[in-house]
């Protein structure tokens, strides 16, 4: 096979030398013939046309030797070829026989290896089931029914286990949802309540800022429409019932009905014109309305001369410290009410007569407690009175949330410890399952080295043990 292959590529290689040899012979002549005739070129330049027709002749010949080099290479070249394509043919035929014999031995001696080794495994066989069925039939047999025992306890105490957890866990789930539930609904039913009362005391505030309006309408109406002071209170009678009047219409259209009571009767007997029941410490705080206005109309009265106004002030004078000093005595009652009362003076320019030129009257009140109050301040009064007692609602409104706060958060701290215990709970049981599934895992194991049982260590036919 060696000799197919090496002759075809000796005979390509000699006849491609052989070309080359030819080609560098040619282009050698063709040199030294350029340089003979460049040499002569340059000898005789008149011989020009001479040597150019030298040269064209010269190349003619170059050209057909070349041609004719190339058509022998062409053939020589279809030749091999068909030599080549010769020697393949013969070596794939060749190669294709004894492919055939190496199959046919392969298959020949591969059946006789596949019957002996089914007859000594056939005998093998035989020895084994001979040994085994005598010596390890009843020892697998109780080994078998012990492990089946055994895998049925397991399992039953792992069934048993799983059901006791998962009941564990249903009776945990359900108690917490419930009591989830029940922290929930009392939560909402606190927030709607509290929401509930927020919602009637912004009503309430709405309907006393419409009352302040209303009332400031009608003080407007009242200033607009008034008749001089001193026509209304020309008579004694009627100087009450003003101060009273005007007293109750403030009173009215700024404090709650639950926080004043009007024509109070008081323990010591006396009767009060209005009484203002304000959150402690202040108390109740009793309010005058009968201010004595008679004086102050003849101190004013134009038409009256100077030694009569000026006896009409001292007068003034004297009534006012008079009627201080019976507030003081008639209203003010140690613990019941306030540890001072109000005056109520129903005209702003007696007001401002007393503060102006009556100092003395105005400390005088002080130090007995009385207050003095004019229509203005008593307004301011009567405001600031009707903040203190929404502040205090207010104060109640915070404990009350307070103390279900406190509420919720003792109930939270109770949901608190009863989550960690389930949690607790939750953590054993999930131990449990992981134990539990190691021993089913190495029971699994066991099962499976007995299935497997290992024949390495048995002896072959015709050795030693």
């Amino acid at each position: 096979m060696s000799e197919y292959v090496v002759n075809p590529l000796y005979w390509i290689l000699s006849l491609q030398a052989l070309l080359l040899v030819g080609l560098i012979a040619v282009i050698l002549r063709q040199s030294r013939l350029l340089r003979h005739l460049e040499e002569e070129r340059q000898w005789n330049a008149s011989g020009f046309d001479r040597v150019q027709e030298l040269q064209r002749s010269q190349e003619k010949a170059v050209s057909g030797e070349l041609a004719a080099a190339a058509a022998d290479h062409s053939k020589a070249l279809e030749l091999l070829q068909r030599r080549l394509l010769v020697q393949v043919a013969r070596l794939y035929q060749s190669l294709e026989r004894r492919f055939g014999e190496m199959q046919k031995h392969i298959a020949d001696d591969s059946g006789n290896l596949r019957v002996n080794l089914a007859e000594r495994l056939d005998g093998l066989h035989q020895i084994l089931e001979k040994s085994l069925g005598e010596s390890r039939v009843a020892q697998q047999e109780g080994m078998l029914r012990g492990m089946e025992g055994i895998g049925r306890q397991l399992l039953a105490g792992l069934e048993s286990n799983a059901k006791e957890v998962g009941a564990r866990l249903e009776n945990l789930a359900e108690s917490t949802d419930n009591r989830l539930r029940e922290i929930s609904g009392q939560v909402e039913k606190r927030l709607n309540e509290g929401f509930d009362r927020t919602n009637e005391t912004f009503t309430r505030v709405l309907e006393h800022l419409t009352r302040i309006d209303e009332a400031q309408r009608r003080i407007t109406e009242l200033s607009n429409n008034v008749v001089s002071l001193q026509e209304v209170l020309s008579d004694k009678r009627s100087r009450g019932a003003f101060g009273e009047v005007q007293l109750n219409s403030l009173v009215r259209n700024i404090m709650p009905e639950s926080s004043f009571s009007l024509q109070h009767t008081l323990s010591n007997g006396n009767r009060a014109d209005c009484v203002l029941f304000l959150p402690e410490p202040t108390g109740n705080i009793v309010v005058d309305a009968k201010f004595p206005l008679e004086n102050y109309r003849r101190m004013t009265d134009v038409d009256a001369g100077e030694v009569e106004r000026e006896r009409a002030a001292g007068r003034f004078r004297s009534d006012i410290r008079r009627h201080i000093a019976a507030i003081a005595e008639r209203y003010i009652i140690a613990s019941e009410t306030a540890d001072g009362a109000m005056m109520f003076i129903p005209a702003e320019s007696v007001f401002a007569e007393i503060h102006a030129h009556h100092p003395e009257l105005v400390e005088e009140a002080w130090q007995r407690r009385v207050w003095l109050a004019s229509p203005t301040t008593m307004m301011a009064i009567l405001t600031t009175a009707r903040a203190a007692l929404k502040d205090a609602a207010t104060r109640e409104q915070i404990d009350l949330i307070q103390q279900h706060l406190n509420f919720l958060a003792r109930d939270f701290g109770r949901f608190q410890e009863r989550m960690e215990r389930l949690s607790q709970h939750i953590r054993q049981a999930n131990r449990d399952v992981e134990e539990a599934q190691l021993s089913a895992r190495k029971i699994s194991a066991r099962f499976d080295r007995i299935e497997r049982v290992e024949l390495e260590g048995l002896p072959l036919p015709g050795e030693e043990r």
